[in-house]
């Protein structure tokens, strides 16, 4: 996995501004879990990678990843990759295929 140094940074932190709506002093990080995850993979640089994995640890982050209800194509197939979950096993990609695409796609 690309980030497996995510060991030798146990000093990682999130970048607050990943999560601007919220009051980061008072946020409960077990509570938050989707929306941090879902944040780091979106927005988020090596730093928050590894915090987010040293906070939850990586089936932490794996069981979140597959609940998620939405990710791009290419933050869905790049979590596949890294974390080798096949796509059929993601809520966001059985969401994706069930919708039926707009007629003048």
């Amino acid at each position: 996995m690309y980030f497996d140094a995510y060991i030798n940074h146990p000093e990682a932190i999130i970048n607050p501004a990943l999560l601007w709506e919220y009051d980061v002093a008072k946020i409960d990080y077990q509570s938050m879990r989707a929306v941090i995850v879902q944040r780091v993979i979106e927005r988020g640089w090596p730093n928050d990678w590894y915090a987010m994995l040293n906070l939850y640890g990586i089936e932490g982050v794996k069981d979140t990843i597959k609940t998620l209800p939405y990710l791009n194509d290419k933050d869905m197939c790049f979590v596949s990759n890294q974390f080798n979950i096949p796509l059929s096993l993601l809520k966001c990609y059985e969401k994706k295929q069930s919708t039926r695409p707009h007629w003048n796609s």
